[in-house]
């Protein structure tokens, strides 16, 4: 564990009263009520595990603008005035994260040179020139990198090329999330752990949200649980095909070997279909991860080729052992852009990060503050109104993901 302890938080017990609900403890959940508690408006964060339990404590710690759909899709999609809105935003998350964390000195391991998109072969070659035009073009500060300058950088002459932003990072996700945390608590936020959402009523006061020990009433509640979402609109949760995604961290790497990897303190990951991530942390491990469950069958066939990719890419690093593995569940939404939701008069969410957590999240959370208060309408919002709706075929698609993945790591790097 390389993440400070979680500040203390309590069980809910009894009923109590406040602005804001705020079901579920992650990076928009906590941004929510960090936001909304710097207005001097009440919160009372309820999660149904410890805070980071779900995405937030699992995440890669790549601080990424943008989102994995090109910079010129997304008007597209969303149409022009809710695209530029959304690009614009996400195009500066990546400075909000690292305000926050400068602002409340949270202890995240945080590095700011920038990420790393790596081009496998001619056709990933092809897409990052695609993405550093199209990011050019609205001022982005994005240069595609050519291979020997890629392998420099990275360590590994793997790549014909990559896409260099500065915009981005990396951190220590669980560590920032119960940084959030603590920054949210020290605004006058309230936080319960262990506190499952049993069920949602309508009250005098607004909304009854209910917990196995006791219940929050507000006017306002939102909905921050996302791919791990369960009970009271689930359908957040079937709205989502989940792609499983793990990372394996090596032991401390000695240093002459550790200055050979990433020297640049970048993030990196690749243009694969079934792709790759690694960063280095601050104890000298590298984190290196992948699509896939760590359990199962999946377990050493995923590990197995973590040994064996690593080995490809940095053959430098001779033997290596991973001493922590860990696993969790992106949310795919079919489009690969999030949403926003109003459940019911005054119950509000967004979700489907689509694995672009750290830096949307907090954002968005940021974002629903400002709603909330009333300092922003919902036709001000970077994404319209929509309703949720679940996807075909979801429970198939998840078997697939990982099945898919198991098939092409029991391969990769064989022969």
């Amino acid at each position: 564990m390389t993440a400070p302890e979680a500040p203390a938080t309590t069980t809910l017990s009894g009923d109590v009263r406040a602005d804001v609900a705020i079901v579920g403890g992650g990076y928009t959940g906590l941004s929510t009520a960090l936001h909304l508690a710097k207005r001097g408006i009440k919160a009372v964060v309820l999660e149904a595990g410890p805070v980071g339990f779900g995405g937030a404590g699992r995440n890669v710690g790549l601080v990424n603008a943008g989102m994995w759909v090109m910079p010129d899709e997304l008007p597209n999609v969303l149409g022009a005035v809710h695209g530029d809105r959304l690009l614009t935003l996400l195009g500066d998350a990546p400075a909000a994260v690292f305000e926050i964390v400068r602002t409340y000195n949270i202890a995240c391991e945080l590095r700011t040179e920038g990420t790393l998109h790596c081009a496998v072969g001619p056709a990933g070659l092809e897409e990052l020139k695609a993405r550093e035009a199209q990011w050019q073009a609205r001022g982005a500060p994005v240069r595609l990198l050519d291979a020997q300058e890629t392998a420099q950088r990275i360590g590994s002459n793997a790549y014909s090329g990559a896409l260099l932003d500065r915009r981005a990072g990396t951190i220590q996700p669980l560590a920032y999330v119960r940084g959030l945390a603590d920054a949210a608590l020290k605004e006058g936020a309230i936080i319960h752990t262990q506190s499952p959402v049993s069920g949602v009523e309508t009250a005098s006061a607004g909304w009854r949200v209910m917990t196995g020990n006791g219940s929050a009433t507000a006017p306002w509640v939102v909905m921050a649980t996302d791919a791990y979402t369960q009970g009271p609109w689930e359908i957040i949760r079937r709205e989502q095909v989940h792609l499983p995604y793990f990372n394996l961290a090596t032991e401390p790497l000695p240093d002459d070997v550790r200055a050979t990897i990433l020297p640049g303190g970048e993030g990196a990951w690749d243009t694969k279909e079934v792709l790759s991530s690694f960063r280095m942390d601050a104890r000298g491990r590298l984190v290196f991860g992948s699509v896939g469950a760590l359990k199962g069958t999946g377990h050493a066939i995923h590990r197995d080729w973590g040994l064996r990719a690593l080995h490809r890419l940095f053959p430098q690093l001779g033997k290596v052992k991973f001493e922590a593995e860990w696993y969790g569940q992106i949310g795919m939404t079919d489009d690969n852009l999030p949403r926003f939701h109003k459940f019911a008069d005054k119950v509000i969410g967004i979700s489907g990060y689509n694995g672009r957590g750290i830096a949307p999240g907090t954002v968005m959370g940021r974002t629903l503050a400002e709603l909330i208060a009333a300092e922003k309408g919902e036709a001000d919002l970077p994404l319209p109104v929509t309703t949720p709706q679940e996807v075909k075929m979801r429970a198939l698609k998840e078997v697939f993901y990982e099945v898919g993945a198991q098939a092409v790591h029991l391969t990769d790097s064989r022969f």
